[in-house]
């Protein structure tokens, strides 16, 4: 079927379009390593997602190269979502009870479920967005006299791109911690068993189509710097970025496709 949830029929260019901007969004610099030396890293930050896999991924880098892992994130327009996800997880669903924050919720399943220190785990569990996230990752290392030379940052792999630039934004007036950026995986179209679906992706819980196309549309409008976009011509959320035309013709191609319904677009999910 030529369908990806309720949108379509989907041809072969709108599949590349999503594709391509996919790929941008999903910022790696573990994947653009493979054929190098890795880059070292002293800190893992996870900031908290619905997609229990970036923890996964985030806690198994952390116990493999024995650095700490800090989790950002309080309650926010992914909470309701990460709970969800975590209530219909057949091992995960007993952290739930109790749990106030994204950041806490996630720890009790860093340390009950899959094996990490608590004396390696830290927690922030106020913030509320990706800009929230950084300032506040930075408050909690600052408060704890903790200074890392580089930090491999995990992220749901359609806001990694922004949630970089907010890191760098956010150490803007000091020596910014190098950024390694790690999406876990890079979100790909295509046909499976006859259907449109996710390619490589986790057997774990994926996103929605819905969810997958307003992350995907309407992230593109946020990095844009002019005076409707988060950089410096606009609310000055992030620094500049700057967008590839392909991207940017990837976007429009799906704007303008007709095939997606504007009504779920440019919500201000995930913060």
């Amino acid at each position: 079927m030529s369908f990806f949830g309720l949108y379509g029929p989907l041809t072969a260019d709108d599949i590349v379009a999503i594709n391509t901007v996919a790929r941008f969004l999903a910022l790696d610099d573990l994947g653009a390593a493979d054929k190098g030396t890795p880059p070292a890293f002293d800190l893992v930050v996870l900031a908290g997602n619905a997609l229990l896999w970036t923890l996964e991924g985030a806690v198994k880098t952390a116990r493999a190269t024995g650095v700490p892992l800090l989790i950002s994130g309080g309650i926010g327009h992914s909470t309701g979502l990460l709970a969800t996800a975590v209530d219909a997880h057949p091992v995960y669903r007993k952290a739930l009870a109790g749990q106030t924050s994204e950041a806490r919720l996630l720890g009790d399943i860093a340390a009950v479920f899959l094996g990490l220190d608590q004396s390696r785990l830290l927690l922030e569990d106020a913030s509320t967005n990706c800009g929230e996230n950084a300032r506040f990752t930075r408050r909690v290392l600052d408060g704890l006299g903790l200074a890392p030379g580089a930090m491999l940052l995990v992220q749901d792999p359609l806001m990694q791109r922004r949630t970089d630039a907010s890191f760098r934004q956010a150490w803007e007036d000091a020596q910014c911690p190098k950024i390694v950026n790690w999406p876990v995986q890079i979100p790909q179209l295509g046909y499976h068993a006859g259907r449109i679906d996710y390619l490589n992706s986790p057997n774990s819980k994926k996103w929605t189509p819905e969810r997958f196309m307003s992350l995907l549309t309407g992230e593109i409008p946020r990095l844009v710097d002019d005076e409707n976009g988060y950089g410096p011509r606009g609310k000055g959320f992030l620094p500049h970025i700057d967008i590839p035309r392909e991207v940017l013709a990837a976007w429009r191609h799906i704007m303008g496709s007709g095939k997606f319904d504007t009504s779920a677009l440019g919500r201000p999910v995930g913060g």
